[in-house]
């Protein structure tokens, strides 16, 4: 077996996980989605399985995230999925024990942190590793974080909106906010049920996101079917909604991830933020490529917002590059088990 495979970075999100092996490059990427049997407690199926199994399962089986806004919200269940993915990642043959580097959001806490060591160690790892999400977003998306120079990276996934000013190697200053894709995908399940009583699932609710959301109302107003089932008669309905109903929709949750940007650039001292006004704001993470995003971070702050080429593979490519450069990355990397 190759020395590569020894090594493996995780980007362990509430909605995806990436697993990132260096010399091969993101291996797997599947849903963080584990089916459980609730009559013996038995794991069904994890990732792309158990996804499709969402909101289709009879009583007896339940499909869920065991990551709860970027953290550990189910220990068991998370541990499995763990397993699931490093055995994956390395082929069932592989009896080399691997290090692992694991993604956590930026205000994770140490008793958090500690739970994401201990679920890789026992679910086979060698060594873990955490490092903080908008570090490896930087290093994924290039950024040269080690010198004297500031950069802003928002990394939006799925639970959380990471946002933080990075300089000579480490956070200057910082701040996660609870709200991400899952809460746009909520609101606009709410608004279809105050608006047109009709009931839509998670997947459906995230399809009108990507395929009509957009952060801007727009003059070109795009509309789209949708299906579900009505409140009041309990029958299917269809019914058909426009783009500038969602950016209506998903206003507030918008507003709370703008309002987290702000925080960070009210408390950086003035040379980096001149420094992130000449460099713009570095967007990743799958949120972020929400249509006019980047525009409306630049209309409410004043500075430039760049969508990250690779914006929803930042995090996991900077797990491999920071697997590599081990002692490069020390003063970023958290803790060790």
């Amino acid at each position: 077996m190759s020395f590569f495979s020894k090594k493996i970075g995780i980007d362990l999100g509430t909605a995806n996980t990436l697993v990132f092996v260096p010399g091969k490059g993101i291996v797997v990427n599947e849903p963080s989605v584990v089916a459980v049997s609730l009559q013996d407690n038995r794991i069904l199926a994890i990732g792309n399985e158990a996804k499709d199994m969402i909101g289709k399962t009879p009583d007896t089986i339940m499909a869920y995230r065991p990551m709860k806004d970027g953290v550990i919200a189910d220990y068991r269940v998370t541990e499995a999925m763990l397993r699931y993915f490093i055995t994956k990642a390395l082929k069932k043959w592989s009896i080399v024990k691997p290090d692992v580097l694991i993604s956590v959001p930026a205000g994770v806490t140490g008793t958090e942190r500690r739970a994401v060591i201990e679920a890789a160690i026992r679910a086979g790892a060698r060594n873990a590793y955490v490092v903080k999400e908008p570090i490896l977003a930087a290093i994924g998306a290039g950024i040269p974080i080690h010198e004297s120079k500031g950069y802003m990276v928002v990394d939006i996934g799925g639970g959380t909106t990471d946002v933080a000013v990075i300089s000579l190697g480490g956070i200057v200053a910082c701040t996660s906010v609870k709200c991400a894709g899952n809460k746009l995908d909520q609101s606009i399940t709410d608004y279809m049920k105050k608006t047109y009583n009709l009931a839509i699932g998670d997947k459906t609710a995230e399809e009108i996101k990507i395929t009509i959301g957009s952060a801007l109302p727009s003059d070109v107003d795009e509309t789209r079917d949708v299906k579900g089932r009505d409140y009041i008669e309990g029958l299917p309905k269809t019914i058909t909604i426009s783009m500038n109903e969602i950016t209506n929709a998903i206003d507030n949750e918008l507003r709370t991830m703008i309002n987290a940007i702000k925080d960070v650039l009210s408390e950086i001292p003035p040379e980096l933020a001149s420094d992130i006004i000449d460099h713009g704001i570095i967007m990743t993470g799958g949120t972020s490529q929400l249509r006019n995003f980047p525009e409306l971070v630049y209309r409410r702050t004043g500075v430039k917002a760049k969508l990250s080429e690779r914006a929803l593979y930042c995090v996991a490519e900077g797990t491999g590059e920071a697997l590599e450069h081990l002692d490069t990355y020390k003063k970023a990397i958290n803790s060790k088990a």
